[in-house]
C-alpha cells in the first residue's frame, strides 16, 4: 500500500510539472497582441497591422537572462526559432534572411524588441547561429512576413479580419461589411466559425517552424540611414536643408498606392558610421530615422 502511495505521488509530481503546449508548440496561454506606441533608445516605435511587410535593415541577439514569458505570453526559449520586432503583430511568421551569408530561415516572431537604435529584429542565439551571424547577432538583414501564415495563427486566437489601412496609434483590428447577398445587421461580418479541430489543425500548420536554412547568394549592401513618409520631395528637401551638410539625397517610395518621399543619408561603409548617423538625428528630435541596407 505504502509503494502504490509513493507511485501515485511520483505520477501526480511529474503532471504537475508538465507545462500545457499545444502540438504547434506555443504555450496554451498565447494571446495575440499588438500594443501601442513606445520609445526605445530615443527612437519611438509604432506597432501595427501589415499587409506587407518587406525590410532592410541591420539585427542583434536577444540578450541573455532570467527565465521569462514573451509579450504575446509564450516561454522565451533561447533554442528557440523566435524573434523580438519593434513594429509586427505578435506572433507573427516571418523569414529572415542574413544578406552577408545568404542563409535564410522561418522563425515566429513573438516579442517586443531591440531596444537598441537603428535595429529591426532581434534573433535567439540558436537562430544566430543557424544564420551564421556573429555572437551579438549584428549582420544586415532582411525582414519578410509571411502574411497568410501569420493571419492563419492569429485566426487561432480568435483575431477577426484586419483593416486595410490601420491607426498606428490603436489596436487594428475589426470586423468587415458582409459580402453581397449576406444577412445581417450592416457593418458586422458574419461567418460560420471553422470547427475548433480544423482551427487547430491550421495553426499548427502555420505555427510548425521545420529549421530548415535554405542558402542563396550573399547580397551585403552599403548602409544608409532613411526618413521615410514625407507627401511631396520638397519637404524632404526642407529638411535635409536642415542637417548641415549630411550628405543624402530624396528619393521617392511607394506606399499603398501612392507616392512618398524619404531622405536617404548615407552610404556609410560601417555600422559605426550609421549608428552615428542615426544618434544624430535621434538627438535633433527627427522623427523615424532608422537604418537601411541597399
Amino acid at each position: 500500500m505504502i509503494r502504490l502511495t509513493l507511485l501515485l505521488a511520483a505520477v501526480l509530481a511529474l503532471a504537475g510539472c508538465t507545462r500545457p503546449f499545444h502540438h504547434s508548440g506555443l504555450a496554451a496561454h498565447v494571446h495575440y497582441t499588438i500594443g501601442k506606441p513606445y520609445e526605445a533608445g530615443g527612437q519611438w516605435h509604432y506597432p501595427r497591422v501589415f499587409n506587407r511587410y518587406d525590410r532592410t535593415g541591420l539585427s542583434a541577439v536577444i540578450p541573455s537572462g532570467p527565465a521569462r514569458l514573451t509579450a504575446d505570453g509564450e516561454a522565451y526559449r533561447a533554442s528557440g526559432l523566435m524573434a523580438q520586432s519593434t513594429v509586427l503583430p505578435l506572433p507573427s511568421i516571418v523569414r529572415i534572411t542574413n544578406l552577408d551569408t545568404g542563409r535564410s530561415l522561418t522563425v515566429r516572431v513573438n516579442d517586443r524588441g531591440p531596444m537598441q537604435p537603428g535595429r529591426i529584429i532581434a534573433v535567439t542565439p540558436r537562430v544566430a547561429r543557424l544564420l551564421g551571424m556573429p555572437s551579438n547577432g549584428l549582420a544586415e538583414v532582411r525582414v519578410r512576413l509571411l502574411a497568410g501564415r501569420s493571419s492563419t495563427l492569429q485566426a487561432s486566437l480568435g483575431v477577426g479580419p484586419h483593416l486595410t489601412a490601420a491607426p498606428v496609434s490603436s489596436v487594428a483590428a475589426a470586423a468587415l461589411p458582409p459580402p453581397p447577398g449576406a444577412t445581417g445587421t450592416a457593418g458586422t461580418f458574419i461567418a460560420t466559425p471553422a470547427h475548433p479541430a480544423t482551427r487547430q489543425r491550421n495553426a499548427g500548420a502555420a505555427a510548425h517552424l521545420s529549421g530548415m536554412v535554405r542558402i542563396g547568394p550573399s547580397s551585403p549592401g552599403p548602409l544608409y540611414v532613411e526618413i521615410p513618409g514625407f507627401g511631396s520631395s520638397a519637404d524632404a528637401m526642407n529638411l535635409h536643408a536642415r542637417l548641415y551638410g549630411m550628405p543624402g539625397e530624396v528619393v521617392p517610395q511607394s506606399a499603398g498606392g501612392r507616392t512618398l518621399y524619404a531622405m536617404r543619408l548615407g552610404p556609410y561603409d560601417s555600422v559605426p558610421a550609421a549608428d552615428a548617423a542615426l544618434r544624430a538625428l535621434l538627438d535633433r528630435g527627427i522623427a523615424g530615422p532608422g537604418i537601411v541596407v541597399r
